[in-house]
C-alpha cells in the first residue's frame, strides 16, 4: 500500500508541473502577441508623423521658390519630433520625412509649378 501512494503523489507533482507549464507557455504567448500590437500601433503614428512632415517639406520648399529663394538641401525639425530633408536638384523637389524608424518621401517636378491654369 505504502509503494502505491508515493507512485499517486510523483503523479500528481508531474500533472501540476504539466498544467502550470502549459498556462506559462500559453500567457508568455499571449504577452508576446500583444507586444507585437502595441508596437504596430506606434508604427502607424510614425508613419503618420513622417508623412506630414515629407508633406510640409514639399509646402517648405515650394514657398522658398515662390519668394525667390534658393536652396539645394535643407533640414527642417518639428515640434513632434520628426523631422524632414528637403533637396532640390533643378526643378525636382525631393523631401523625406522621418519619425522614430518610419520614413516616407514625396517628389515634385516643380517645372512649370508657377503656371497657373486658364
Amino acid at each position: 500500500m505504502k509503494k502505491n501512494k508515493n507512485v499517486q503523489g510523483q503523479v500528481m507533482l508531474l500533472s501540476a508541473l504539466l498544467i502550470g507549464g502549459s498556462i506559462l507557455a500559453a500567457t508568455s504567448v499571449a504577452g508576446y502577441l500583444m507586444l507585437l500590437k502595441v508596437r504596430q500601433s506606434t508604427d502607424i503614428t510614425n508613419s503618420s508623423k513622417a508623412i506630414t512632415a515629407a508633406s510640409s517639406g514639399i509646402d517648405w520648399a515650394m514657398y522658398q521658390g515662390k519668394i525667390g529663394k534658393n536652396f539645394s538641401t535643407q533640414e527642417i525639425s518639428f515640434t513632434n519630433g520628426s523631422e524632414a530633408k528637403v533637396t532640390k536638384s533643378g526643378t525636382i523637389i525631393t523631401s523625406i520625412g522621418k519619425a522614430g524608424n518610419s520614413y516616407r518621401a514625396f517628389q515634385l517636378d516643380s517645372e512649370g509649378a508657377d503656371r497657373t491654369l486658364e
